[in-house]
């Protein structure tokens, strides 16, 4: 039985799954809403344009012309109470105004109680990002452990692959409480 060889390509692999994780985390953060006006908390909100589901970006020009205001001004004027209406259906728990011709989000302080359940929201996205990342080095390694049992690749070769994708997956749960630390402190900042 020819032996295979576990090469750089194979760890860039797992790399990538794990990455792409962290990318995935980063998402999930971004559209919770801290004190501060953010776009990326409209991300999830889609609008009825003409019947089709489209995100706030594709129908309205979003800008943030103060810290606590996101305005959205519309390619098309009836779309106003489409996206008034995309908004309020949301979980964003803001009320937009109409003028007209923009919409207005005002992003009131967050209460303490309200930053502590975020901060559990936070926890909660960052544990399953750990799992999911903790799935990915099961996965390579039982791939490589059961080429082992075929005698496809030594003892050894198994040993170290296990040992460096462990490496690479403490790299990446400790870059996961980074990112989670980095926004509970965005959310509990006044």
């Amino acid at each position: 039985m020819a032996m295979i060889e576990i090469t750089k390509k194979d760890y860039d692999d797992v790399e990538a799954k794990m990455r792409k994780n962290i990318e995935n985390l980063q998402e999930n953060l971004n559209t919770i809403r801290a004190g501060r006006a953010n776009p990326h908390v409209l991300d999830k909100i889609l609008v009825d344009y003409y019947g089709t589901p489209s995100p706030l970006n594709a129908v309205a020009n979003i800008q943030v012309p103060e810290a606590r205001m996101i305005t959205l001004q519309p390619w098309e004027p009836k779309m106003l109470k489409e996206i008034e209406r995309a908004i309020q259906a949301s979980d964003l728990g803001i009320n937009p105004t109409n003028d007209g011709k923009i919409i207005r989000l005002a992003f009131p302080m967050l209460t303490e109680e309200r930053r502590k359940e975020l901060v559990k929201q936070v926890k909660v996205y960052g544990d399953e990002t750990k799992v999911v990342i903790r799935n990915a080095r099961r996965d390579c390694i039982d791939k490589m452990r059961a080429a082992n049992k075929k005698k496809e690749l030594t003892d050894d070769s198994l040993k170290e692959y296990e040992e460096k994708v462990q490496k690479i997956t403490d790299k990446f749960t400790a870059e996961v409480d980074t990112v989670c630390e980095k926004k509970n402190k965005e959310l509990m900042e006044i």
